[in-house]
């Protein structure tokens, strides 16, 4: 199985776990054995999966402001997890990869395998929610239509991403294309380089 096939698996089936639950606030037990890649794909997902939910949450009109901000912080957190895991999933690939010599014509691509993979495990969610709208019994059979046409566009965007995927990580494999691991410095999460934090010090 071509790794990008195996995040679809990883990821599908991690989202309709999530739904199994749909709680922001549950605890799943991770199937895959620890420092496994596996293991890695599955947090992604269901990291993701959280945060969608509570993106949706806290767009509640109604909400309580100071919920909301609680909501706000909490969807930060997440954000940095995400960012800490996709870093995590690239390291994994400079440590499979780190014996192969680049070809003196190979280029680097635009972006990292595992932020390409953090676009496949978006994908999974959009793709689960827009089917849910499109097995609606309550909305306007315009509405389900318009939904069944981006539920098409988002499977074929899974196919071509996933093919992107699997010829990027082809191409560092065979030396075609070389890869780096920049780490994001999130500089409004650091107390060191976010003024707003270091000033009240």
């Amino acid at each position: 199985m071509e790794f990008a096939e195996k995040c679809n698996v990883i990821f599908w089936n991690t989202t309709q776990l999530y739904h199994q639950f749909d709680d922001v606030d549950a605890k799943p037990t991770n199937p895959y054995e620890k420092g496994s890649i596996e293991f890695s794909l599955f947090n992604k997902n269901w990291i993701d999966a959280v945060q969608w939910h509570l993106e949706d949450i806290i767009r509640d009109p109604n909400i309580d402001p100071i919920e909301a901000l609680k909501l706000k912080r909490r969807i930060d957190k997440s954000n940095q997890d995400r960012t800490d895991l996709v870093e995590e999933i690239d390291s994994y690939f400079l440590e499979l990869y780190k014996g192969v010599k680049p070809g003196d014509n190979a280029t680097i691509n635009t972006e990292s395998p595992a932020w390409a993979i953090d676009r496949l495990s978006i994908l999974a969610l959009k793709i689960y929610h827009m089917q849910q709208e499109v097995e609606r019994t309550d909305a306007a059979q315009e509405h389900i239509e318009k939904c069944r046409n981006k539920l098409n566009v988002l499977l074929e965007q899974r196919v071509d991403l996933s093919s992107a995927i699997s010829q990027l990580i082809t191409d560092i494999e065979k030396g075609n294309k070389y890869m780096k691991v920049y780490r994001q410095m999130k500089m409004y999460n650091d107390p060191a380089t976010n003024p707003v934090l270091y000033a009240k010090n």
